[in-house]
């Protein structure tokens, strides 16, 4: 499968926004849209996305005939997409992903993924597969760490990748994962990111929204949900929200 074409803008309200726009407008994809400037960047569950210069704000619009449940699986294909990204200017070691999309940078969070879609005039759904990538500056205050590739390179390497040249191999290491998730099915996909990911085997907080549950997390379910084992014995199956392992939860 070959990457899809890059626009590349000077600036927009945000790259999903414009995905979203395009898409309404009837337009299939695949095409990743990348800008240099956000004015409007968004995170998960309507958080702000901090949008300095030099970092990475892509969005690829495409089309799906998978059902909604499924479509969703689009986001771990986005994590391990952004990780081989990373892993080309760092230390494979020091990147990790956190359940179920944040890639990280020895711990830090570098990286975010918002996936939105809608049904399209064509059939089936269109889907905006929102990427923001910290190469060159971290945003500060947030809720837990974060950090930018900038501070994370290789011994190799003396800077991080431009703009382009970032969006180029992330079009490059996305069509690899999806074209492995559109022959292949869920399951390599889900086998390569839990290699990826620690944390899977010990204690968890969840954050729903209106309730936060604690218990210990073992593993993923075959559709990616992660397996919460609550005090009571019970078995919560988390399908989104913001999850915190280990001693720091």
């Amino acid at each position: 499968m070959p990457a899809a074409p890059i626009l590349l803008l000077e600036e927009t309200d945000s790259t999903n926004a414009d995905a979203r726009r395009r898409a309404e407008a009837g337009e299939t994809g695949p095409l990743w849209i990348v800008a240099r400037r956000q004015t409007a960047g968004r995170g998960r569950r309507g958080r702000e996305w901090a949008s300095e210069g030099g970092n990475l704000f892509a969005t690829l619009l495409t089309t799906t005939r998978k059902a909604p449940a499924e479509a969703a699986q689009v986001t771990f294909v986005a994590a391990l997409a952004i990780a081989d990204l990373l892993d080309a200017w760092a230390p494979p070691s020091l990147v990790t992903i956190k359940w179920p999309n944040d890639v990280m940078l020895a711990g830090e969070k570098a990286s975010g993924v918002l996936v939105e879609s809608g049904a399209h005039e064509t059939g089936g759904l269109w889907l905006a597969v929102g990427i923001g990538v910290n190469l060159a500056h971290a945003p500060e205050g947030t809720e837990r760490p974060a950090t930018a590739l900038v501070h994370h390179l290789r011994g190799d390497v003396l800077t991080p990748p431009t703009v382009e040249a970032a969006a180029a191999a992330l079009a490059e290491t996305f069509a690899v994962w999806m074209d492995r998730w559109e022959t292949l099915g869920f399951q390599p996909v889900l086998d390569a990111w839990q290699a990826r990911t620690p944390g899977l085997d010990g204690p968890a907080v969840a954050r729903l929204g209106r309730e936060t549950v604690e218990g210990r997390a073992e593993g993923v379910a075959p559709d990616g949900a992660l397996k919460l084992r609550l005090a009571d014995g019970s078995l919560r199956l988390i399908s989104a929200g913001d999850v915190f392992f280990g001693e720091a939860a």
